[in-house]
């Protein structure tokens, strides 16, 4: 644990787009059990812990603090992470903080989704009041009842209610403090990241109309109600939860189709989306998601420097027909014939000669096409 920082577990690839979840109040990241490994597969997800609660130091907020003093908290621990922007996910007290940095942080999140929560909870008093209770009794009577609050009958995630049960009351109270005070209701028109609601429709402390009123008043948000689920959906229903999750975050497919075109432009794109069917849909939605919207959107290298890597590789696995698409791409991407040449030259002393010379009269011939076509 580093005290001036929130508790947190990052699962999934250093490079793909981060995405960053929130628990609710009284609960640990373990709310995100169920969903968070399976986002892993295509993000860098980084679930937290609130202060007090799981491995998060107490200290970290005090009595009177806001949802804003919580957001400054994810904002620090995501640039600890070198983390500039992210997709945001959050339940209850974890969802208004997400509303709170789209609304005033929305160059660092790029996707927003509030699950279970609202833009606010019921006025200040019945907040003020378990507060109050916390700070004077402790949380073993709020633990108690907790499975009622959370889950639908006969319902029950042993874990999250131990948690809530050994999160620090000072803590806890001062979340309470927090929700006592939030309230974005007149300024969820501003909102403009792109932002998806899902309500559980046996939620009895945030219920549909809660996330109906934010799906009304953020442009172009998206609303999803579970059935059967109540407040802590992610561990009520997380198929449910996943699927709604996965769609909204299919923006990197979209991004990947983008950067796909920019380098082998529209007319092969075009071809191959026309020569696609339903047996290699699956291999083309793979390819937009994974190469062209996690691999080639990585700024750790520049376009440039993909296409010498991709066009080595290509040459040492005698990819002609890929070599000559790529040799096309590498020069969309600035390299010039001399570039394109010394690399190759590159190749046969690494991949050998043979390789080399196949691969220079491909290229040779993709030349001499653009130049006959003057591009």
């Amino acid at each position: 644990m580093t005290p001036t920082l929130l508790n947190h577990l990052a699962e999934g690839p250093a490079s793909a787009p981060p995405l960053l979840l929130g628990p609710s109040l009284g609960t640990s990241y373990a709310l995100w059990d169920k969903v968070a490994p399976e986002l892993s597969a295509g993000h860098r997800v980084v679930r937290f812990d609130l202060p007090g609660h799981g491995g998060s130091a107490p200290d970290l907020i005090g009595p009177g603090a806001t949802v804003g003093d919580l957001a400054a908290l994810v904002l620090a621990l995501a640039d600890s992470l070198g983390i500039e922007r992210f997709g945001y996910a959050g339940v209850s007290l974890g969802g208004a903080v997400g509303l709170h940095l789209a609304l005033h942080h929305p160059e660092r999140v790029s996707s927003l989704a509030v699950i279970c929560s609202s833009a606010h909870f019921d006025g200040a008093k019945p907040w003020q009041e378990r507060a109050a209770l916390v700070r004077r009794e402790g949380l073993a009577g709020l633990a108690e009842n907790a499975d009622a609050r959370w889950f639908t009958p006969g319902f029950s995630v042993p874990r999250l209610v131990r948690d809530h049960r050994e999160a620090d009351p000072g803590a806890y109270a001062a979340c309470c403090d927090a929700l006592a005070a939030f309230d974005l209701r007149d300024r969820l028109g501003e909102i403009s990241v792109r932002t998806l609601l899902i309500a559980g429709r046996q939620d009895p402390a945030t219920p549909p109309a809660h996330l109906r009123e934010i799906a009304d008043a953020v442009p172009h948000a998206t609303l999803v109600e579970l059935p059967g689920a109540s407040h802590l959906a992610p561990a009520q229903c997380p198929e449910a939860v996943l699927t709604a999750l996965r769609a909204h975050l299919g923006g990197v497919a979209r991004r990947g189709m983008e950067v796909r075109r920019e380098v082998l432009g529209d007319a092969h794109v075009d071809r191959a989306q026309a020569r696609q069917t339903p047996f290699t849909a699956r291999f083309q939605d793979f390819i937009s998601r994974y190469a062209w919207g996690e691999i080639w959107t990585d700024p750790t290298l520049d376009r440039r420097e993909r296409s010498m890597i991709t066009l080595t590789a290509l040459v040492a696995h005698g990819h002609h027909e890929e070599l000559a698409m790529h040799v096309r791409a590498a020069r969309r991407n600035g390299l010039s014939p001399e570039e394109i040449g010394a690399v190759l030259l590159q190749t046969a002393v690494y991949c050998g000669v043979p390789a080399a010379n196949s691969a220079f009269a491909t290229a040779q011939r993709v030349l001499a096409e653009e130049e006959q076509h003057g591009e």
